[in-house]
């Protein structure tokens, strides 16, 4: 596999941890509450997260030859 492709992958899990932030936070505060929403609130923000890191390392790491 290219070192291009990985990338592609990679940044598809990225894309796909924000996509999960975005549904981890309006369950919790819309559905959820107490204890449960507050649980479900700080795995939706470490997901935003380490998406927009990946996100980053990707953007910032440049053009591959």
């Amino acid at each position: 596999m290219s070192e291009s492709m990985l990338k592609m992958y990679i940044s598809f899990g990225g894309m796909a941890l924000l996509l999960v932030a975005i549904g981890l936070i309006l369950l919790s505060r819309y559905k959820l509450k107490g204890i449960f929403a507050g649980i479900v609130a700080v795995l939706a923000y470490l997901s935003l997260f380490t998406g927009g890191l990946i996100i980053l390392y990707i953007v910032f790491s440049g053009p591959t030859a």
